[in-house]
C-alpha cells in the first residue's frame, strides 16, 4: 500500500469543508470507505475523487444514465412543455 494513494480523516475533512468529527461519523456509519490502519483510517484517494464528482466509475455512470432514462420515461411530456416556454 503506497501512502500517496491514501488521505487520512482530517485531510478529507479540510477538503469537504466538514469536520474532522463529522467525516468520522460518516466513516463509522459506512457512508465513506475508509481502511482502518491501527488506529487512523485511511481513504482512498481514487474514491475521494469519485465522492467529490471529480471522477466518475463505470457504476456511477450508469446510475445516471439509468436516472436520466427513468425521468425522460416519466415526464418526457412535461420537459418538452418546459422547454418550449
Amino acid at each position: 500500500m503506497k501512502k500517496d494513494q491514501y488521505i487520512t480523516i482530517p485531510q478529507l475533512a479540510k477538503i469537504m469543508g466538514l469536520s474532522r468529527i463529522a467525516v468520522y461519523k460518516k466513516v463509522k456509519k459506512g457512508q465513506i470507505k475508509a481502511v482502518r490502519i491501527g488506529r487512523t483510517f485511511a481513504i482512498d484517494q481514487k474514491y475521494v475523487l469519485r465522492i467529490l464528482g471529480k471522477d466518475l466509475g463505470r457504476e456511477d455512470k450508469k446510475q445516471i444514465d439509468d436516472a436520466v432514462k427513468k425521468t425522460v420515461r416519466e415526464y418526457g411530456q412535461t420537459l418538452k412543455l418546459l422547454g418550449s416556454e
